[in-house]
Parts: structure tokens; sequence; C-alpha cells
């Protein structure tokens, strides 16, 4: 995900790649991204407190939080933004004393700039640095303002929603497949129908029902295929998905 936002920042010439300080344990990963990308490298001997930073990007696990935090801590940036998953804002101004932070939630399809970020933010942020995250993010995709209670239902909804709707388009062309089409075709109809019908809703505002209703004709095969869906319990399974995944986001953070 770092390296997604990263490469949108300079790829939408936000900031340029030798502005950017990417920090990374793995050396053959560090190469990577400063051969593709001209990424400044960090070298972890130097003092993080004596290098000009204005935003400090948290992309990392949250078990490893606390262990990261107290190299970091020093750092003179006055904005710190974390991507973290469970990990809230108490815990992060604890260990970034008299900084701005911010929480934020992206999720995987900010690698095409397709993305959508929600943000909480922390008590010390100003205008001026909830607008840096808004551009940050809005590099990615939209972005959105929540109140830091609603960022694990966001984490179980569109942080793991990918996820769900990958299932769902695998399960989609393999139904194709079953009933008769080749993989690459079932595989290319399933993409192209969820990618057209998330366009449509977007695009008229329909509210899903009506358009389910609308291709859903007495007797057709539509409702035939939603009965089954039903039968199955998919409704109600996407819901726990998402309870469930809301969960343990919350738990990450314990």
């Amino acid at each position: 995900m770092g390296e997604a936002i990263a490469s949108c920042l300079i790829d939408k010439q936000i900031y340029s790649p030798q502005d950017i300080w990417i920090a990374e344990p793995n050396r053959s990963r560090r190469d990577y991204l400063h051969s593709k990308y001209g990424f400044s490298i960090d070298d972890s001997s130097e003092n993080n407190s004596e290098k000009d930073i204005d935003v400090l990007l948290l992309a990392i696990k949250p078990q490893i939080f606390d262990v990261t935090a107290l190299k970091l801590a020093e750092t003179n940036a006055n904005l710190v933004i974390s991507i973290m998953a469970g990990i809230d804002l108490e815990r992060l101004e604890s260990a970034f004393t008299q900084k701005s932070v911010i929480r934020a939630m992206p999720n995987t399809p900010a690698q095409v700039g397709a993305g959508i970020t929600a943000i909480a933010l922390g008590k010390l942020v100003e205008p001026a640095q909830k607008l840096i995250a808004e551009q940050i993010f809005g590099a990615v995709g939209e972005v959105i303002e929540v109140p830091e209670v609603l960022l694990d239902a966001v984490t179980g909804l569109s942080g793991s929603g990918p996820g769900y709707v990958a299932l769902m388009i695998e399960a989609l062309a393999d139904g194709g497949v079953a009933a008769g089409l080749p993989r690459a075709i079932a595989m290319q109809l399933a993409i192209q129908t969820v990618l057209g019908t998330s366009q449509m809703l977007k695009e008229t505002g329909l509210h899903p029902a009506e358009l389910k209703d609308r291709v859903t004709s007495p007797g057709g095969t539509t409702i035939a295929g939603i009965a089954q869906l039903e039968k199955s319990g998919v409704r109600s399974g996407i819901i726990e998905a998402v309870i469930a995944a809301a969960r343990r986001a919350k738990e990450l953070g314990s």
C-alpha cells in the first residue's frame, strides 16, 4: 500500500521522487523501490530528528507499531499519518507527542488510482494538514472523513471489501465454467459485469435494490439465480464477513 500511494504521488506530480523517503528494513526491497521510482532511501544510521520531514506516513503492520514508533518518535515531522488497522488515535498521539496525527484506511484499488480512503483526525490536526492528507489520498482515489469510532467498520467494509469482491468474481467465473463457458471468457465476463454494475450505480445514483429490480423480470433467469443466492445465505454471509473483519480490526489494536 505504501508503494501504491507513493507511486501515485509522483505519477500525479504531487511530490517528486527524491522528496519521498522510504524506510524499509529489507535491502532488496529498498533497492527495488529506489531503482523503479527513484525514491530516496532512508539510512537507519542517520538521526531521524535531523531529517527535514513534512509528513510521516506509517505504512506498517500494527504488530510492529510499538518498536517502529520508538525509532521514529524523534522525527521532526509535524504531521503523522497512519494506515495501520486497529491502532487508535490515542495510541498514536501518545507515541508521537505534540504532533498532529491522522488515521487513514485506504484499500487495495489504490494501486490503480481507484481506491477509497476514510480518514479520522486527531486533536491537533489543523485545516491545512487535513488538506495535505486529502491531497495524498486523493492521488489514489476518493477520500471521506469519518469519526474514528467508525474506522473499524470502514476496515471491515472497504478495507477488506476487495477480498470479498475478488472472491465473488472468482465464483461468478467458476459458475460460468460450470455452465459451459471457457475459463478466459468466463473471467472476462465476470470482471466486466462487476465493474460495469459498480460504475452504473455510481453514475446513476440508483439504489442497488432498484437496479436489481430493473434486471429481474417475472419468471426470468435473474430471479431464479437470486432465489438460489438467498437460499444459500449469500447476503447474510457478506454481512457477517464485514462484521467479522471489523471485529478483527478492533482486536489488532488491543
